[in-house]
């Protein structure tokens, strides 16, 4: 399945897994800014209780951080072409 970019991809993937998507720029120092330089790149958020990010008191729900980390596991699959779909 071909897309315009990774983050088609993962907004897709994250679709098809049933999760919401939003598309939001971040202007955090993520690898991922360093990357897209040289190659495509996307991130994947999970949802923080509370919306807090970057500090002490962040806390998001471990089944979240393991719908993220499917959403990436299943992304990457995509991109090295072994995936199922």
């Amino acid at each position: 399945m071909l897309f315009r970019s990774v983050i088609d991809l993962v907004a897709a993937t994250a679709e098809r897994r049933g999760h919401s998507v939003l598309r939001m720029p971040s202007g955090a120092g993520h690898d991922a800014q360093m990357f897209a330089r040289v190659c495509p790149t996307a991130m994947v958020f999970t949802p923080s209780v509370n919306g807090i990010s970057h500090n002490v008191t962040e806390y998001t729900e471990p089944a979240d951080l393991a719908a993220g980390a499917d959403v990436l596991l299943d992304v990457l699959l995509a991109l090295a072409g072994t995936d199922d779909a």
